[in-house]
């Protein structure tokens, strides 16, 4: 009996080692990335599908996620060196040349750090500098001192239920004001409005138990908050999955920016609830109020990179432990797409705005791109891959 049960365990399926499971997906990230290029032209950027095994969606550079796809680019040039993928990421990130003459908001933080700020942080060439220079200086703009945020969305005949909105997703974008005031030219001021904003933040913007709302409304003249909402979560009051992921990398990245340690407890306690509520495999479903519906593998995701660097400043376990079981379950076949398949994206299942009947259960363009960042940023702070 002894020897039949030793022979059992010794022929099971050993798990798949964290360096083996990232040259599999990196291949494969490879694959996808040309194929999806292939389809693109030099003004237009890959957004999504119309349906899981729809048709590609595409959209202008001014679109909010332009700078995803050459992010992805680059964060597969970082872990393989291959040479086509630096080409192809050269190529896209310079499609977003012209972006700074149109009309931008807050996202421009997304769209360049991931495009030219990955740039010059893998290839230190000169050239990205002006560019993300004044895409800092844009945002800056964007801050009101009498509220203490920057704003999210000019006035239009959509956002005019909201005097001066900000929402969660602003955290991500201050990591181009506190990079590019580091920069020769840059304005060290942009620091201050990034921990002002942050702060305000942390006092505005979350529940007694750290989950957060979607949307505030400021009033410009007082600085008092008027609204509390959702746009895209279940309910002003629900948990949405992909905002609670904004919240802790935002928070983990202002911390590891700037050394304040206030912003690392704050991840810390996002965190903490995040592990209490995720699912079995910690892919969340689209809002941790609506279980058993849509998940979206696009939050997890970006709650991995948040977890990893969260776990690069406090080396609890668990941050590690929850990341990886996030970035085993993408690699996944239940969320990993085939060559060839998908549209050219690499993740499937994801959930932009359900309560808005757009982009549910399909590829999103960012998912792609947090999923190889967090990635890469296991295996520079994790030590060996094993």
């Amino acid at each position: 009996m002894a020897l039949c049960l030793f022979a059992a365990i010794s022929c099971a399926p050993k798990e798949e080692t964290m360096k083996q499971l990232s040259d599999r997906v990196f291949a494969l990230a490879k694959t996808q990335a040309v194929l999806l290029d292939s389809q693109l032209t030099d003004t237009t950027v890959a957004r999504t599908l119309t349906s899981p095994d729809g048709e590609l969606v595409t959209s202008p550079i001014t679109w909010w996620c332009s700078g995803f796809f050459p992010g992805t680019l680059w964060q597969i040039y970082e872990y393989s060196g291959d040479k086509e993928a630096e080409a192809l990421a050269r190529k896209n990130t310079l499609k977003l040349s012209t972006l700074l003459e149109k009309h931008t908001d807050h996202d421009i933080g997304f769209q360049l750090m991931c495009s030219y700020g990955n740039a010059y942080r893998l290839t230190k060439e000169e050239q990205w500098i002006p560019t993300l220079l004044a895409g800092a200086e844009r945002l800056a703009g964007r801050f009101n001192p009498v509220t203490g945020v920057t704003r999210s969305w000019d006035p239009s005949p959509w956002s005019a239920r909201w005097a001066y909105p900000v929402i969660i997703d602003n955290m991500m974008n201050l990591e181009l004001l506190t990079t590019a005031a580091r920069f020769p030219g840059g304005n060290p001021q942009w620091v201050k409005i990034a921990e002002t904003h942050a702060q305000t933040t942390m006092k505005n913007h979350f529940r007694e138990d750290y989950s957060t709302w979607h949307v505030l409304d400021y009033d410009p003249e007082t600085g008092e908050v008027r609204k509390k909402q959702t746009g895209q979560g279940l309910a002003d009051d629900s948990m949405w999955a992909r905002g609670e992921a904004w919240a802790l990398y935002g928070y983990a990245m202002m911390a590891l920016q700037t050394k304040n340690p206030i912003y690392r407890v704050q991840a810390e306690h996002i965190a903490d609830l995040l592990v209490e509520r995720l699912p079995e495999d910690s892919v969340p479903y689209w809002d941790f109020d609506a279980p058993g519906e849509y998940r979206d593998a696009s939050a997890a995701a970006i709650m991995a990179g948040g977890f990893l660097k969260l776990y690069s400043m406090d080396n609890r376990k668990v941050y590690l432990e929850t990341a990886v079981k996030q970035l085993r379950a993408l690699a996944s076949p239940e969320y990993l797409a085939e060559a060839g398949t998908n549209g050219g994206f690499l993740i499937k299942h994801c959930v932009g705005n359900k309560p808005g009947n757009s982009e549910i259960d399909v590829p999103l363009s960012y998912a792609d791109y947090y999923f190889l960042e967090a990635l890469n940023l296991y295996r520079g702070i994790a030590g060996p891959m094993k």
